[in-house]
């Protein structure tokens, strides 16, 4: 995460962040479902602007979010004065979710915003927001389904804030994380039908830890079953196949359990899982 200055906003952004805010104060009391993703943050921290402690950010605690990231969370909310709960809840315990079907993200997503919907319902409180953006319309996210079942709002895309927009807008109002590289669930790296367990979600969660304390920034573990499949940005491969780096990475992958490492020729893309999917294929 960069502490470069932030550059001033052009008229359109403005623009985009003004609409962000109105947003907010016309729904008066919000909560916000929030993860630590730059996304969230950003849907957080205007909300907060518009209207303080009436807009309340609650952080889901489970097996696929690590320490590392929570801890992460916290912080940038403490230093950030966000009025936020933390709940915590087996995401394994939820029907059907353990079998990894296609559409997992929708039982998962479904379970979240019940929960937060219940919260809200207690407290008082008329809207929950989430943040996905402008971008993840186009991609496959059945998790958006969910969404539009209980009645979520979206804000950023509704104000029409793409990822790039959302970085921008979250670089200029000072929070930390806004070039944090994506980050979803560890779930999201083990394969469509490979059932999902505490121990499956520890090797990609050690994997991964491992290989950025090799100096990459961007990189998945993809877990097909025996195989690791690593992911790195484009611009990192080269690290990645220095001898010394290789060595490493296989030894450590294999040390969790790994009986092949492999590494993925076309690079880091969002939801190359979603490749096996009809229609979808990889562009390297």
């Amino acid at each position: 995460m960069s502490s470069a200055p932030a550059p001033p906003l052009d008229p359109p952004h403005r623009d985009k962040l003004q609409r962000l805010l109105d947003h907010f104060r016309r729904m008066g009391r919000v909560l916000v479902a929030y993860s630590g993703g730059v996304d969230s943050t950003l849907l957080l921290k205007a909300g907060t602007l518009a209207l303080g402690d009436a807009c309340l950010g609650v952080l889901a605690r489970s097996e696929t979010l690590t320490d590392d990231e929570f801890d992460a969370a916290l912080a940038i909310a403490r230093d950030h004065g966000f009025n936020l709960q933390t709940i915590a809840y087996s995401e394994l315990a939820i029907e059907h979710y353990q079998q990894n079907p296609v559409n997992r993200c929708y039982f998962c997503k479904h379970e979240l915003y019940a929960r937060l919907t219940d919260l809200a319902g207690r407290l008082g409180i008329p809207f929950i927001a989430e943040g996905s953006n402008a971008d993840d319309v186009g991609d496959y996210r059945p998790g958006l389904q969910a969404v539009a079942e209980l009645r979520v709002v979206s804000p950023l895309r509704e104000a029409g804030l793409t990822k790039a927009d959302v970085r921008d807008l979250a670089r200029a109002l000072g929070l930390a994380n806004w070039d944090k590289p994506s980050n979803p669930c560890l779930s999201s790296r083990i394969a469509y039908g490979i059932g999902i367990d505490r121990e499956k979600l520890r090797q990609v969660a050690e994997g991964e830890k491992h290989l950025r304390s090799l100096g990459l920034r961007q990189v998945r573990v993809r877990h097909h079953d025996q195989i690791a499949r690593i992911e790195v940005a484009p611009e990192e491969m080269d690290r990645l196949l220095e001898r010394e780096n290789r060595q490493s990475a296989w030894a450590k992958l294999k040390e969790l359990g790994f009986r092949y490492v492999t590494v993925d020729l076309a690079g880091y893309r969002t939801g190359s899982l979603n490749e096996v999917l009809p229609g979808r294929d990889a562009a390297p």
